[in-house]
């Protein structure tokens, strides 16, 4: 037997042990100069004038509701199939969180039940969407991004799972994750299972320097010394704004500097195993679609089958720990708790029934894959 092969997997070489021990060794080991290396880096990856290294991604998606405004009271649209922390940030500001349903291929938030939520309510009713890139596949944005300017909304993209992902727009342009050519605001997630692995960590990047001024400050407590009303030498500093601790380290950006070099690579990898799963399962279990256009960045690969305890439970019992994502949040006792026990989200709740994502990593070998196929056809072939 195999194993344990789980469905994801850092990937930790040489290099990147080498440049964590260079960081320790230098004269500072957060607040300096690697955060800033690692945020010109990833901006110039994703094509982005300006990014912000934060300790999480959720820390990054609470400041970027607050840095877009969000009040008390106010509502926001996301999708239910994704990390709890894409709808937690608007509680976290006092918002509301609304759900639209998921497409029933692609697993997007669907644009056409996002619109009819929309027009259902009085204009100014939304303020905001979050649209999430579920699994590594792009949101098709330039439609988004139309939706909200006829309403006057912003846009949040969780990027979390997409780093390298893109899609072509109706100008024929490539557009990456995260590039802010339609979205306000990206995040992305360093988490050890993603692509990009800083043990902890996130990134947010935009093409505002209004927001990207507004998301340092309060990245920081809010304390500056930047455009000072006042000045009594050189240790003064103001505190501007009620912000947070959310500053990544230089011994996390050490790391993620040598991982982002890698991920063009991962990607790469990511959609060669894609593309082997795909082949033996064709025609035998659904899996996510591939719209015209769109590059997946492929963090998760996700399957429905009618049994997915009985399938999630055997893979176990062969060393093969494939995960489920996600429960949908409008499901989960908090969400429940405060009303979002009637929601009408039909495609996502059945999605949830039947969605398990099997391993999926650059340094997953063939002989794996091999292995994981195998088993997944006999047990779904009895």
């Amino acid at each position: 037997m195999m194993g344990p092969i789980p469905y994801g997997r850092q990937n930790i070489e040489k290099d990147d042990i080498d440049a964590v021990v260079k960081t320790l060794s230098a004269d500072f080991l957060t607040q300096g100069p690697k955060v800033k290396e690692f945020e010109d880096k990833f901006a110039e990856y994703v094509g982005a004038k300006y990014a912000v290294a934060v300790n999480n991604a959720t820390a990054g998606l609470h400041l970027a509701v607050l840095t877009l405004g969000l009040k008390p009271g106010e509502r926001v649209i996301t999708t239910p199939i994704t990390f709890a922390a894409s709808a937690n940030c608007v509680r976290y500001a006092g918002g509301e969180v609304w759900f639209a349903d998921i497409d029933s291929d692609s697993y997007l938030l669907s644009l056409e039940s996002t619109r009819k939520l929309i027009e259902s309510k009085p204009k100014g009713f939304f303020k905001g969407i979050i649209p999430v890139d579920f699994g590594g596949l792009p949101v098709d944005l330039e439609a988004f991004r139309n939706l909200a300017n006829d309403h006057n909304l912003w846009i949040i993209e969780d990027a979390c799972h997409a780093p390298g992902g893109y899609f072509i727009d109706s100008k024929g342009q490539k557009q990456k994750c995260g590039n802010g050519n339609y979205a306000d605001i990206g995040i992305f997630s360093f988490h050890p299972v993603k692509h990009i692995a800083c043990g902890e960590g996130g990134m947010i990047t935009t093409n505002s320097k209004a927001l990207y001024d507004k998301l340092s400050l309060l990245r920081t407590h809010g304390i500056t010394k930047d455009n000072m009303t006042e000045d009594h030498g050189g240790w003064y500093y103001e505190m501007q704004d009620l912000g947070f601790n959310y500053r990544l380290t230089d011994i996390q950006s050490a790391l993620g500097i040598t991982q982002l070099v890698k991920n063009v690579a991962g990607v790469i990898k990511r959609n060669e195993i894609a593309d082997e799963y795909k082949k033996a399962f064709e025609g035998k279990i659904k899996y996510q679609s591939l719209p015209q256009g769109m590059v997946n960045a492929h963090h998760l690969f996700v399957i429905e089958v009618e049994d997915r305890k009985g399938l999630y439970d055997f893979l176990r019992t062969q060393n093969i720990f494939a995960q489920i994502h996600y429960i949908p949040v409008h499901t989960l006792p908090y969400y429940k708790e405060i009303g979002y026990s009637n929601a009408n989200l039909s495609n996502s709740e059945n999605y949830y029934s039947k969605c398990i994502s099997l391993p999926m990593y650059p340094s997953l070998t063939n002989d794996e894959q091999m292995f994981v196929i195998e088993k997944v056809l006999n047990y779904i072939n009895g």
